[in-house]
């Protein structure tokens, strides 16, 4: 776990960037906030609502970035006035979190922007309750996420905005087959039913801090379709939590709330989360955990019982998850993987075609850009794939499959990336071989992806080695496709990653 977060590839050093710039922007919003003259909770919820913007808005372009900022107080602050005004009613309290959950989940059939008002609405709603407001705090609340997210844009946007010196990247959508309208609105029925169960269950452990199963169960939710996935995703939130708590009790608990180093320890947990988001969700998680341990000590209520107690809590959230993956309008691991491969080996064609098309000498054709996409899609494979290859898997035959057809895949990513390679070569010049190679290509993706050519892939037979990189690439790709047919094409009974 420790080689997978720092030995982890971070082409053009963006993760340290991203975790770097984040810890600039919320510490320039605690700084306004405390210029303002605002309480420790004015520059806490200050603060999180910073770090909320510069996490969780994905938008492909800088342009749309910046929208979805400026939208977060429109989306945040109508919902922190619900909440407070709400608080002393518990029914009511309640109904609401669970709206707020399951308008949080369905917008995300609304593309980056609908994902980060979500979650920022949902937030909004938990720190709240996280900080018990009520109406008289509100000015002061309002005052705070008002100072605080323009701070973190004018660093994301104006200090550092890096992003705008690299290309967009491919705004990939989730492939039509699997019916993302649909899978949306099953997704915000599970999890406002587990939220239910979280909020329920949580109650009965505590009367005060029962919102945070909710928020696992949220957490949960967040980036998963299937329901291996959210399994998955369950378990590490257990596990990161535990860590972060056994963290908490050596390092927070003994510093007692002091200020200087407490706050040290925040911009280093700030730092982690988002440096350890993209690579491992247990590592993110564990920052996360002593984050809050740390702003529990500044607010004078940690101590060794509060720590226990958000470990069931915790506990409680992610079982109202399971259970509601397992039993709700459940989506299967194999149908959402399945119709990522696919996507992934179309996209594998239409790099193949733009190359052998620049080869050729068009100069319009540009292989970039789907070598991206490409890039995009195997990650959301990985995604996918990631509950049968877990190590917790009992089902070794196929974790077997899977991990052939992950690496396989790199296979395909991998001469792909080499031809697009040679095509950029200006000295490059198009062999005639090359169409034929390109024709094998397209008709080995058919029939993988169920299309007219599937009658063919018995007769795609290795190519004897080429000298010329262009043809090695293809070849070499012609060979990972047809070994693809093997795992991808199992029995019925036997799905790649089960029902």
């Amino acid at each position: 776990m420790l080689k997978r977060v720092f030995v982890a590839p971070d082409p053009g050093r963006t993760r340290l960037r991203f975790a770097t710039r984040a810890v600039l922007g919320v510490g320039l919003a605690v700084v306004v906030c405390g210029l303002a003259g605002h309480s420790l909770v004015g520059a806490v919820i200050g603060g999180l609502a910073a770090l909320l913007a510069l996490f969780t808005v994905t938008d492909a372009t800088v342009r749309g970035q910046a929208v979805t900022t400026a939208l977060l107080p429109v989306v945040g602050l109508p919902v922190l006035a619900v909440a407070a005004e709400v608080h002393d009613q518990p029914v009511l309290r309640d109904l609401f979190f669970l709206a707020v959950v399951g308008a949080g989940v369905y917008a995300r059939r609304w593309g980056p922007r609908g994902h980060s008002l979500g979650v920022f609405a949902f937030m909004t709603y938990f720190i709240a309750q996280f900080l018990q407001a009520t109406p008289r705090h509100l000015p002061e609340l309002y005052a705070a996420v008002l100072l605080s997210v323009p701070a973190a844009a004018a660093v994301r946007f104006g200090l550092w905005c890096y992003e705008r010196r690299t290309p967009p990247a491919p705004a990939v959508a989730p492939p039509d087959g699997t019916g993302l309208g649909r899978i949306t609105t099953r997704q915000a029925v599970q999890a406002t039913v587990g939220a239910g169960f979280a909020l329920v269950v949580g109650q009965m452990v505590s009367g005060e801090r029962w919102y945070w199963a909710v928020g696992a169960t949220w957490w949960i939710f967040v980036n998963t379709t299937s329901r291996g996935e959210t399994l998955v995703r369950g378990f590490r939130r257990v596990l990161g939590t535990v860590l972060g708590i056994g963290l908490g009790l050596l390092v927070a608990v003994p510093l007692h709330g002091a200020a200087v180093p407490s706050a040290a320890l925040i911009a280093v947990c700030v730092f982690g989360i988002f440096y350890t988001a993209a690579v491992s969700y247990t590592w993110m998680m564990l920052c996360v955990t002593l984050l809050a341990e740390l702003l529990y000590g500044l607010l004078g209520m940690l101590e060794p019982a509060l720590l226990a107690l958000r470990v069931a809590e915790t506990g409680i959230g992610a079982l109202g998850a399971v259970l509601a993956v397992l039993f709700v309008l459940p989506v299967t691991t194999h149908r959402v993987t399945d119709a990522w491969i696919q996507r992934a080996l179309r996209s594998v064609h239409a790099c193949t075609a733009e190359a052998a098309a620049r080869l050729a000498g068009d100069p319009a054709a540009d292989p970039a850009p789907r070598v991206a996409e490409l890039e995009q899609q195997l990650a959301r494979v990985r995604l996918a794939v990631a509950p049968l290859v877990h190590p917790l898997n009992p089902m070794l035959g196929r974790k077997r499959r899977a991990r052939r057809v992950l690496a396989l895949l790199d296979d395909c990513a991998r001469e792909v990336r080499g031809l697009v390679a040679v095509a950029a070569d200006p000295e490059a010049s198009h062999d005639a071989r090359l169409a034929a190679a390109c024709w094998r290509v397209q008709a080995a993706v058919e029939a993988l992806t169920g299309g007219p050519a599937e009658r063919e892939i018995a007769g795609l037979t290795p190519q004897p080695s080429a000298t010329e990189p262009a043809l090695a690439h293809l070849h070499g790709l012609e060979r990972a496709l047809a070994e693809l047919a093997t795992p991808l094409r199992t029995p019925p009974g036997s799905p790649l990653v089960g029902a």
